[in-house]
């Protein structure tokens, strides 16, 4: 009953604040002259309550053990309006303590807790009092923000990313991984269309007019980074883990067919994740949804896992572009980084290392060693080359790349299972996982549990793996040559240097062992070689049934020879959304005369999530005389449509590339390429202000947007008055 009641307050506390909103901007005016005198009182209680020359962290003085927010996202407004319920304990006797609030507005605060003040600055909201030494206290305050970065509106989706400390921006919190908080989210907004999902388990769901309200509790604390939010219309697929957990699979309705591929393996990766750690999944249920524009290939929030819809796939994009790995990756996490959690930057090995390690297991559970070991190969080689570059990097250097921490960090791992044995180090983890769990870890905690766990010697490793900035190349070399695989590879790739006439029996057993990589490698090195004497090795590629080895040959061959014609046609009908994309290209530029026939073949076929194959086709059909003259301005308004801001980055970055290689700007096009140059993923924004900044080399452009500056969206205006300044 309890329950009940408090649901039914949630839900009203919601529809109240979002009904009095328009009253609330009608009185902003009004409000203004009082609110001069109410900054003088606030500047008097910054004086004498808050530290002067910044704020150190102040997880020694306080422990915030609860925020119960009520959130009312606003979408036409980008904004949002929150009610905050807080439970902290003060750890030492203290007259106030804050959280982390960028940029918000408090609205009014509860008068239930008058023995508790709340006062804002630009980055905080300040709780002032007098706090004893280990006394709880309870504060409620309403607040309202326009977050500029972690809470992001992309066409019909609403989601956040907030990592590392970004979650301030939204949500009044805490930018410091060592307080863990339990959050319960209750998020309402305008639309009873749209999925709500947050951390955690949905307790209730309310509906008024057109409202709907969701929720969401959480069973343990988490620091505050891996809390979020996705709204948007959103399908949903159920499973159950062996062990009982019951898991959420989202996806948009038009890519209900995308499903299965999408999420294909993610039960077999749940259940052999938890019989690999040894420890069960630490949460009460799991959730992953794709979202448009995201920043990263994933991010691993306590339950609910968000993810690019790059990813999102069919059953032929799955053989080039699958979700698996990042699909493990984010679920490692929710043992490496979201139970134990990295005290500082230092020790962020444990939480990338560890989950980049633990996918690579997953990934050798379902498609096998030898498949292992080349993504162990493949990382040995980035990483021999950034060490022989003199750019190696310790594990435990806070400002290391990714790289470093991801892969380095899963090769640690890797060499330091091989030195002290499968039941030493699963011995350790379980140890390590059950000792620090809800809590923070260093370096050092990890090592003891392996000390604990072993008595070989560690030290070595430590100062190889760890310490050392060089990639210890030898050593990857001697473990990837225990694999009878990698040792063939090494054999067929040492080859490389020699003349093609002395090793045709060696590439043409290579390519008949239908070894994905052992036959793609020799593939890869009759690349550039006289054709006449490597012809019958590229049949004999081009008949194998082997995906991968006739897609060596569709990405490596300079021109298609007339002899090769035919059986280099079946590759545009190849389960291979890549392969058929390159063929494409290929065979146009090869035989002119065929051209149309090759355009009507693949007309239907759209590729990956980024059009990849439908933008090439349209490209190549409007370059090609005298094919379908009558639709051309089809073809063309098309290509330039996909550089709106109706479609997702990925496909926008890749028109505009074919705009700009074929000259077709026009007005629109360039509005777009502005728009496209303020847009929050920083890879996209970047290209487009590249190429933003070639065009308005030219007069008429430049011209034609300073006589319309005025149209262009505020945001879009302060950039180019930056940019016609400067250039």
């Amino acid at each position: 009953m309890e329950f009940l009641i408090r649901s039914s307050f949630v839900f009203r506390e919601l529809l109240v604040r979002f009904l009095i909103r328009s009253s609330f901007e009608m009185t902003k005016f009004g409000k203004t002259i009082a609110a001069v005198f109410y900054m003088r009182q606030i500047l008097i209680l910054l004086f004498f309550f808050y530290p002067i020359g910044g704020v150190a962290q102040q997880t020694d003085v306080v422990d915030f053990l609860e925020i119960r927010a009520n959130l009312t996202v606003i979408p036409f407004q980008k904004s949002i309006e929150g009610g905050i319920h807080l439970k902290f304990r003060t750890l030492k006797d203290v007259d106030s303590v804050y959280l982390d609030a960028v940029n918000m507005e408090k609205t009014s605060l509860d008068i239930d807790y008058r023995s508790v003040k709340v006062e804002t600055s630009n980055d905080k909201f300040w709780l002032i009092g007098k706090f004893k030494k280990n006394q709880e206290y309870k504060t409620s305050f309403s607040y309202q923000a326009y977050p500029q970065q972690t809470l992001y509106f992309t066409d019909d989706q609403i989601w956040t990313q907030g990592q590392g400390k970004y979650t301030s921006h939204w949500l009044p919190s805490i930018d410091d991984m060592n307080d863990k908080i339990e959050f319960d989210l209750n998020i309402a907004v305008q639309g009873r269309e749209n999925e709500i999902i947050s951390n955690g388990t949905l307790a209730n769901m309310q509906f008024a007019g057109d409202m709907k309200a969701a929720e969401y509790q959480m069973n343990h604390p988490m620091s505050s980074y891996l809390a979020a939010l996705v709204i948007g219309d959103f399908r949903k697929k159920e499973i159950t883990s062996a062990s009982g957990i019951p898991i959420e699979l989202y996806y948009k309705p038009e890519d209900s067919l995308k499903a299965e591929p999408t999420y294909r393996y993610t039960k077999e990766i749940f259940d052999f994740l938890e019989t690999e750690i040894g420890i069960p999944y630490p949460w009460q249920n799991y959730k992953q949804v794709p979202v448009r524009d995201f920043l990263y290939a994933g991010m691993e929030n306590t339950t609910a896992t968000i993810f690019s819809e790059a990813f999102v796939v069919d059953s032929i994009g799955f053989n080039d572009r699958n979700y698996v790995n990042v699909n493990a990756h984010e679920l490692a996490h929710h043992w490496f980084g979201n139970l134990v959690t990295e005290t500082s930057g230092s020790h962020h090995w444990l939480q990338e290392g560890f989950a980049t390690y633990y996918a690579h297991l997953a990934e050798k559970e379902l498609f096998g060693d030898d498949y292992f070991y080349w993504m162990l190969y493949q990382s040995a080689e980035q990483l021999k080359e950034l060490s022989d570059a003199g750019k190696g990097e310790s594990l435990l250097n806070p400002e290391a790349s990714s790289l470093t921490f991801y892969e380095k960090g899963a090769w640690a791992l890797h060499i330091l299972r091989e030195l002290i044995g499968d039941d030493a180090f699963k011995s350790a983890i379980r140890s390590y996982l059950e000792k620090y769990k809800y809590r923070n870890v260093s370096t050092e905690d990890f090592l003891a549990e392996v000390r604990a766990s072993t008595a070989i010697d560690i030290s070595q490793w430590e100062a190889d793996w760890l310490n050392q900035s060089a990639f210890k190349a030898m050593q990857a070399f001697n473990s990837l040559s225990k694999s009878d695989f990698m040792d063939r590879y090494f054999q067929v790739s040492s080859l490389r240097s020699g003349p093609v006439s002395q090793k045709i029996d060696a590439l043409r057993n290579a390519i008949e062992s239908n070894n994905d990589f052992i036959g793609q490698e020799a593939v890869y090195q009759l690349s550039g070689e006289d054709r006449f004497v490597t012809h019958f090795l590229y049949e004999k590629a081009l008949d194998s049934d082997n995906l991968y080895i006739r897609q060596a040959v569709a990405v490596s061959m300079d021109g298609v020879s007339e002899r090769l014609k035919e059986k280099y046609e079946g590759l545009l009908h190849d389960k291979s959304y890549l392969t058929i994309e390159t063929a494409l290209y290929n065979l146009w530029s090869s035989f002119p005369d065929d051209r149309e026939r090759y355009l009507n073949d693949t007309e239907r076929i759209i590729g990956f999530q980024d059009k990849n194959v439908r933008q090439l086709w349209l490209a190549l059909a409007i370059i090609t005389e005298g094919y379908r003259t009558n639709e051309k301005t089809d073809f063309v308004k098309e290509l330039r449509n996909y550089t709106g801001s109706d479609y997702s980055f990925e496909i926008r970055q890749k028109a505009f590339n074919y705009i700009n290689d074929l000259g077709l700007y026009d007005d629109v096009v360039i509005d777009n390429l502005i728009q496209a140059s303020v847009h929050h993923n920083w890879r996209f924004r970047n290209a487009s202000r590249k190429m933003l900044s070639g065009k308005m080399k030219d007069s008429d452009i430049r011209e034609t947007i300073e006589a319309k500056l005025d149209q262009f969206s505020e945001k879009e205006k302060q950039f180019l008055n930056s940019k016609l300044k400067t250039e």
